[in-house]
């Protein structure tokens, strides 16, 4: 299935159904009175997180998504039925923003959860709601409202506990491989990766998932490389993991360019968890990583954590590094969800 994250689309509420206008013919009966029913409300756009989906692909080929119009009113006061609704299916953390993307109008994080995005129109009054003592024959019916209508964006941002980061052909894919049973393209050239990719990982008896995304340059918070496009989707992780390719010649200048890439694109993945490592030592003399991983000590003031995706060295080491900070950004997130006690100290449920 190809990913996709991102989609236009058009939605268009139903519209009311239009009010009749009738009179009661019965034999023997000579002012039967009016007896127009009421039109059917227009059809809603809903829209609903659903388990199963990955990717809006199924957007790409169907961009109008349009409610049915709700049934007319008609004699004997029959009421017209409601318009069909129209549901959009999406996967779990799709977000829907307005046509110039500045107004976020529901974060989709839970399955089940379901909103409306465009209400149908009301139907229309039949003749029989407008009669009284003064006119008791009333010819005037009202046709039904409009339905609304809007371009919408669907923007995915996976949700994942884990993500990696660093330059391209930095290993990420590797280890997402070596450490999960995803199989994403492998190859010994930089943007191998042209999609994100997930994977669950399994440590200790304990499971967490794994997101992998494009490799970052210089410049990609401004658009440069196919980067930038998918860093939202490790906005959402509690933790980065992030791999420095140990054959680099400047290990420290590979670290500080995607850093200066996550601190220009924002949105909170300067303040994650960060677990520094450096990859590919299988390939490195025990000297050179040495000095390697001191220059990377020097640079961040944090001890890097050696591992080889190629051979195992190390990966069970990292694997448990990022559960420890996922258990303990989780452990956070409980206490500050607890309520506070009258002396303002948290106090459990």
């Amino acid at each position: 299935m190809k990913f996709l994250d991102q989609a236009k689309v058009y939605i268009r509420s139903g519209d009311g159904g239009g009010g009749s206008v009738s009179f009661r013919r019965e034999k023997y009966i000579e002012y039967g009175g009016p007896d127009g029913g009421d039109g059917g409300r227009g059809g809603d756009v809903w829209v609903e997180c659903v388990q199963g989906l990955n990717t809006l692909i199924d957007y790409r080929y169907k961009q109008h998504f349009k409610a049915k119009t709700g049934m007319h009113g008609m004699g004997r006061n029959r009421n017209g039925a409601k318009g069909d609704d129209v549901v959009l299916k999406v996967p779990v953390g799709t977000q829907i923003l307005t046509e110039n993307e500045d107004v976020e109008i529901a974060d989709m994080t839970e399955v089940g959860q379901r909103v409306c995005l465009a209400k149908g129109g009301n139907g229309g009054f039949g003749n029989a709601h407008f009669k009284s003592s003064v006119n008791q024959a009333p010819r005037r019916a009202n046709p039904g409202l409009q339905g609304q209508d809007m371009w919408i964006w669907l923007r995915l941002k996976l949700i994942a506990d884990a993500g990696l980061v660093g330059l391209p052909n930095a290993g990420k894919s590797t280890f997402l491989a070596a450490t999960t049973a995803a199989k994403p393209k492998i190859a010994d050239y930089p943007f191998t990766t042209l999609h994100p990719n997930l994977g669950v990982v399994r440590v200790d008896a304990r499971e967490f998932v794994l997101a992998d995304i494009p490799g970052l340059i210089e410049g990609a918070h401004e658009g440069v490389g196919i980067g930038d496009r998918f860093l939202g989707h490790v906005e959402r992780c509690r933790v980065l993991l992030h791999l420095v390719d140990a054959t680099e010649a400047d290990v420290a200048e590979a670290y500080r360019v995607v850093r200066h890439e996550l601190l220009e694109y924002g949105g909170g993945l300067e303040d994650k968890d960060e677990i520094i490592a450096l990859t590919k030592t299988d390939a490195v003399e025990d000297e050179d990583l040495q000095e390697k991983r001191k220059a990377i000590l020097d640079s961040t003031g944090r001890m890097p954590l050696l591992l080889s995706s190629a051979t195992g060295s190390g990966v069970t080491e990292a694997l448990r590094a990022i559960m420890s900070a996922i258990e303990t950004d989780r452990q956070a997130e409980i206490e500050d969800n607890l309520p506070a006690s009258d002396d303002g100290e948290w106090s459990p449920l």
